[in-house]
């Protein structure tokens, strides 16, 4: 098998947005056999896998996938969606203020109806909302929470590392106090108590004690308080394979026709 092959797709433009972006595409395991995986979709892919493209240094992903893989476990295909560089802020905020527009409903538009079916078209991967997840930190993990509870027909699941909660007046709240919780749903947040005073995971623990009392348990969502974790690439780094594994170690009971997931919820120290 091939040594980490990441796929470029592109560059594509997004509707009524300047400039282009690429799609990276790395997949577990290369083969005409290879059976359809679970897939998450990620924002501000030029952090997602090596350091050149990353601000601050890569995540390294597909480092953390090979090794699921390699002990046997349930591993995803990843795709990092380029940002658009002086446009991030709009792009992944769900709502206008703090200097943005809130254009994050016309990405999420162009995700859907673009770039999911052209990954499933190319490459062996799941079709379902459950196998399908969504993630991205900070603002990205922002953007990442409310594309779930918007389409969760088609993203089941969500990584949501440090997600920038405060933003508009942490009106996220209210949004998803008023959304139904999802057919299929399964969460991963986290974030580090060094991080803006606190701030952010107080917000990320409110997050998360709303949600256990709507049904959520040990089986669809995970909170990860980082005593030590900052707000930064190395931080999300060492987190990552810690959530890839709890996001899909239950796709495979999750798949069409399977047992489905339980409910319930989970803190990790």
């Amino acid at each position: 098998m091939a040594e980490h092959i990441i796929y470029l797709l592109g560059p594509y433009r997004i509707p009524g947005f300047q400039g282009e972006r690429n799609i990276r595409v790395y997949l577990p395991s290369e083969g005409a056999n290879a059976e359809p995986s679970p897939v998450l979709f990620l924002f501000d892919g030029q952090n997602v896998f090596h350091d050149d493209p990353s601000f601050s240094g890569g995540w390294h992903l597909h480092e953390a996938v090979r090794e699921l893989a390699d002990r046997g476990l349930v591993a995803p295909v990843l795709v990092g969606i380029d940002h658009g560089g002086s446009e991030r802020l709009t792009e992944l905020s769900p709502f206008p203020g703090d200097g943005s527009d809130g254009r994050l409903d016309d990405v999420l538009g162009w995700l859907t109806s673009e770039i999911v079916p052209a990954v499933r078209e190319r490459f062996p991967v799941r079709r379902d909302a459950a196998g399908t997840a969504i993630g991205g930190s900070s603002m990205g993990g922002l953007a990442a929470l409310y594309a779930h509870f918007r389409r969760p027909d088609v993203l089941g699941a969500a990584l949501c590392m440090s997600p920038s909660l405060w933003f508009a007046e942490r009106k996220i709240f209210d949004v998803i106090a008023a959304q139904p919780v999802p057919a299929s749903s399964r969460l991963y947040v986290d974030a580090g108590a060094q991080e803006d005073d606190g701030s952010v995971l107080r917000d990320a623990a409110r997050l998360v004690e709303h949600l256990r009392g709507r049904g959520y348990g040990e089986a669809n969502l995970f909170f990860c308080p980082d005593e030590a974790g900052t707000h930064s690439e190395d931080a999300w780094r060492r987190r990552a394979p810690g959530a890839l594994q709890f996001l899909f170690a239950e796709a495979a009971r999750e798949q069409p026709g399977g047992a489905g997931a339980q409910e319930g919820s989970q803190q990790a120290a």
